[in-house]
Formats: C-alpha cells, structure tokens, sequence
C-alpha cells in the first residue's frame, strides 16, 4: 500500500466539503469532517456510535470522545470542537428529517446496504479518494490523508511535533515526523527564513 498524503490546502479542504454537501452526501461530509478534526483512524471513526458523541439524556453533543484505539488497544480522550459537533448536528439532522430512527447504540456511519453495520474501511476509501480525484487535488488521497491533515495543519500552526505525537498516540517521534508531510521545499523555506 502506498503512503497516504495530506491535504494541504484549506482551499482544498474547503472544495472538498462543497463537493460533498452538493451531492447531498451527508454522511460522507461528516466522516470528512471528523476525520480532519479528530486525528482519528478510520478504523476508529467507522465503529463510533451515537452515544460516542451524544448525550441521549441531555441531548446535547459531548465535549469529549472517549475512545479505546482499536489499533494500538490504547485508551484515548479527543475534544470535539466546534468544526465537528457543527458536522455531527448535520448528520443527525439529516438523518432525523429522513426518518431514520438513531438510538444511542447506532454507528454513527453506516453502510447504505446495511444501515446496522458500519461503513467499510474499504467504502470510506473510495468515497474519499473519489471526491479528490474528482477535484483533482494532487497527491495519494484516501482515509489515511484525513489523519495526516489535522497534523499538517496544526504543524504549520505552530503546535509541537511533542504535542503532536501526544494527540496521535505514537510511540516514537519518528513516527510523528511521517506524518507531518515536510516537502523539502517546506525545507528550504526553513533556511531562506533563518539567513543569519
């Protein structure tokens, strides 16, 4: 398998979620959403459910994700931010408008054959690597990007590759390093910006 690259434009990013909320592919703006703005895995945001992210008694969204990696089996505490509880709220929305019955136990994505199972790793996959090719955005794209996205961004925002390697869960800051996508280009910039 070839390694997944990020998203590194907001532009794109922007492109990206038009292309879904035109189609009216709700579910697929969300799973794009989260992705982007929880550092998550795939693996781990396809089995999400309902009461994940939602308090059913209070019925409000929850400030925090609670999550056992499926992965690294490493427990996990991501916070929701405004950007993803706005995506969430129009999932359920759509879906409540759809007559689609959510209880608490409900994947959050789900496959449109099987609306009691999660989506496959292989669905999102093609969903996402459809959209970027359709948009032409440069670059391996697929469910991996999402991940490797949020760091992107929050590198260039001046956010700790420690801080980082801390919200990813690695073991090792090598792994971190992959993931934040430096060019050499990026690279150069670095010494034309520190001419002593």
């Amino acid at each position: 398998m070839s390694t997944m690259s990020p998203i590194k434009s907001k532009r794109e990013l922007e492109a990206m979620k038009k292309y879904f909320l035109e189609k009216k592919e709700i579910r697929n703006y969300t799973l794009f959403c989260v992705g982007i703005n929880t550092a998550l895995r795939i693996s781990d945001i396809l089995k999400l459910r309902w009461k994940d992210v939602y308090d059913f008694g209070s019925c409000s969204f929850r400030k925090h994700l609670q999550i056992k990696e499926q992965k690294t089996d490493k427990r996990n505490q991501i916070f929701l931010n405004n950007a993803t509880i706005r995506a969430l709220k129009k999932l359920l929305t759509y879906l409540k408008k759809s007559g689609i019955s959510i209880d608490k136990n409900s994947y959050i994505f789900t496959g449109r054959k099987n609306p009691d199972k999660p989506l496959s790793r292989s669905q999102a996959y093609r969903i996402i690597n459809r959209a970027a090719k359709e948009l032409k955005i440069e670059g391996n794209i697929g469910c991996h990007s999402l991940r490797k996205t949020f760091g992107y961004f929050a590198a260039r925002s001046g956010i700790s590759a420690i801080m980082l390697m801390s919200i990813y869960n690695h073991s090792s800051f090598s792994i971190t390093k992959r993931y934040l996508g430096i060019e050499q280009d990026e690279r150069d910039g670095v010494f034309m910006q520190i001419a002593l």
